[in-house]
């Protein structure tokens, strides 16, 4: 029995001292590994923004964080005012006039052009017109129309009443030539040939629809001088009615009305031959 029992211990201490020391380290390692592993994937797991947020220290400094950034009342006053000020500054920067540059061009274009008109009338000569500026203003213009066909019933009145012109004023837009000029008759009182109240003239050519660029003072004084003698134009001697001037708010109020009138219907006007 006793030789039994000292054979069983033999076994145990042989079985323990038999064990290899490798086998607990590496089962050592191995629950070390473990844990190591599990701390990487607990690391990995906490980069989820759910994790983040779950952490009561994070929403601290998440809160301060986004107080730093949110303006304050001064500085969002301040952000307010500047912006409200840039704001008026584009306002006030598109408020201002676009067409100024294109106003002084019509200018300068409408001058030249009418110095130009002025020095050519000044070498006509047969007489057929002569200009005097209306108060020194080069745009507005006294037109003496001192000849008409020879031949007519107006050129005979004009002989047996001493009139030596028949004066017009002429007036040119801001957009003169591309625009014709307005223009009237001031003396004497005339009669038909195209001339109605006010001194208002009946001319297409004097109408948007019918003018040219290309037309001159000159030529269209030279029509106008045959349209007097196409409508059988007469000086007016009716006692009373001769002696009231023309005026411009009843010629403009008139050529208004006859413009409306031609365009629905339609405009007559004599060729320049038939003067």
């Amino acid at each position: 029995m006793a030789t039994l029992l000292r054979k069983i211990g033999l076994i145990r201490l042989h079985d323990r001292d038999t064990e290899d020391p490798k086998h607990h380290q590496g089962s050592l390692k191995g629950t070390k590994g473990n844990q190591k592993n599990n701390n990487i994937k607990h690391c990995n797991t906490s980069n989820n923004e759910s994790n983040i947020l779950s952490t009561p220290e994070i929403k601290t400094k998440k809160s301060e964080q986004s107080s730093k950034d949110k303006p304050t009342g001064k500085d969002k006053q301040g952000k307010d005012m500047k912006e409200k000020q840039q704001g008026g500054g584009k306002a006030t920067s598109t408020s201002l006039p676009p067409l100024a540059p294109h106003r002084q061009h019509c200018t300068q274009v409408r001058t030249r052009r009418l110095m130009k008109e002025l020095q050519e009338i000044r070498r006509l000569g047969d007489n057929f017109i002569t200009v005097e500026l209306s108060d020194d203003n080069l745009f507005d213009w006294n037109v003496k129309l001192h000849q008409v066909d020879k031949d007519s019933a107006l050129w005979q009145d004009m002989k047996e009443t001493n009139t030596e012109f028949i004066l017009l004023n002429v007036s040119f837009p801001d957009n003169f030539p591309f625009s014709p000029p307005f223009m009237r008759v001031l003396s004497p009182r005339l009669e038909n040939g195209y001339v109605l109240d006010g001194g208002a003239i009946c001319m297409e050519l004097l109408t948007p629809r019918g003018w040219s660029s290309a037309y001159t003072v000159e030529a269209v004084m030279r029509q106008f001088a045959a349209s007097l003698v196409k409508g059988q134009g007469r000086i007016c001697r009716k006692a009373g009615k001769s002696k009231k001037a023309f005026s411009r708010k009843e010629a403009e109020a008139t050529f208004k009305s006859l413009v409306k009138t031609h365009e629905k219907y339609g405009w007559v006007s004599p060729p320049v031959s038939d003067g």
